[in-house]
């Protein structure tokens, strides 16, 4: 795939990952993405998978007409990019590697010393003259590991993002969400923690022209795309309500808090809310639930109490949004218990610590099974959110 005249798509796809980052179901597959930019220097934009790395140098030698780059970037050290670095050296040994400092300590760290003898440390500011492109470098530190920095051709208006803009998702599937979706779930997941610091990238960007994207995994952004993920991020990055809706998050055991959760989702549509999205943490995608919590303005805890705590997914589910910094979001809590229902006081004290969270009013308790009293709170708390 050619990205433009001097610039050529060399990743590859992968249909056989189970789990993206051991925990990310990919149900499209996944892209590790990887560009050759050839010029009076040629330089390859990262690497992929190990799994890919024979047919990753097949596509670079096939790209370059059986030639050998002269410099390999490294924008980012994580192995999903970074893990046929040595192999491209045994293949093409007079290669420069074109790092952060802190890019090659981890690559000592993963291949050994000594994997990278010719070297170039760049820091931000720094540029690669290969003729006429010319790579200005950008540092992006946690976006998302410290080492990462990114790059701008100025010469085609590129900007190779690392895995900023990325997207879950084989790059020759047709994904029929769009990008949205996948690249939010993507986000949240990974990214998601260091809001500021993807703010400060962006700040860093809206100095340039950018007229394309390559990022390490999903499509290629162009025009208008580009204006629209930039949109996103500062949407995603900021913590800011993207659509308005409740997110309903459950567990349950015997399936009365179910009957709640489903409940207060009729409630809910029935007073006007234009989205309700509903989950059964032990059943759904978590991540994707973890999404939706991001996404939507409003969010509703349901479980049951257990071992005098909460349900166990439902304790990994809030774990997920307090180590992602969850924000200017409004909670709602059902809690059930059949002797000692105390879930709502422990969810409160998970979410105590963030930024901006109102707690809805009323909390519902369901004494083992609905009632008409617990049924009249579903009604009230529905009518406080919607």
């Amino acid at each position: 795939m050619e990205i433009c005249d001097d610039v050529v798509y060399v990743g590859v796809n992968d249909h056989d990952v189970d789990l993206f980052e051991g925990q990310y179901v990919v149900p499209l597959g996944m892209a590790y993405n990887s560009y050759l930019v050839k010029d009076a220097k040629t330089a390859v934009m990262d690497t992929v998978d190990a799994r890919f790395c024979d047919e990753w140098l097949g596509n670079v030698a096939a790209a370059l007409g059986g030639g050998a780059p002269d410099y390999l970037v490294v924008h980012h050290m994580e192995p999903d990019h970074s893990a046929c670095i040595a192999k491209a050296l045994e293949r093409f040994p007079s290669a420069t590697v074109v790092a952060s400092a802190q890019a090659f300590k981890f690559m000592e760290q993963f291949f050994g010393p000594g994997v990278a003898p010719n070297r170039l440390v760049v820091k931000e500011g720094d540029v690669l003259d290969l003729g006429r492109h010319k790579l200005a470098f950008v540092s992006a530190p946690m976006v998302h590991w410290p080492e990462v920095m990114v790059s701008y051709d100025p010469t085609e208006k590129i900007l190779f993002s690392a895995d900023g803009f990325g997207k879950f998702g084989a790059n020759d599937v047709e994904d029929p969400e769009g990008w949205d979706c996948e690249a939010r779930r993507y986000y949240v997941g990974i990214v998601g923690k260091y809001g500021p610091q993807v703010q400060a990238l962006l700040k860093k960007a809206a100095g340039l022209q950018i007229e394309t994207v390559c990022p390490l995994h999903g499509p290629v952004l162009k025009g208008e795309a580009v204006a629209h993920a930039v949109k996103q991020y500062a949407t995603w990055s900021g913590y800011e309500v993207e659509s308005p809706g409740v997110c309903i998050a459950y567990t349950s055991v015997y399936g009365h808090t179910k009957a709640a959760a489903l409940l207060l989702k009729e409630e809910l549509l029935n007073a006007g809310c234009p989205k309700v999205a509903i989950s059964d943490l032990a059943r759904d995608d978590m991540p994707e639930t973890v999404e939706d919590a991001f996404r939507y303005g409003k969010l509703v805890l349901a479980t049951t109490t257990y071992n005098n705590d909460v349900f166990p997914f439902m304790h990994a589910f809030i774990h997920h949004l307090v180590e992602r910094n969850y924000q200017k979001r409004t909670v709602g809590f059902i809690e059930n218990g059949t002797w000692a229902p105390n879930a709502a006081k422990t969810m409160k004290g998970m979410l105590a610590g963030l930024k901006d969270v109102a707690f809805a009013e009323p909390v519902v308790t369901v004494k083992s099974a609905l009632t008409d009293e617990s049924r009249s709170q579903i009604a009230a708390l529905a009518k406080a959110l919607a």
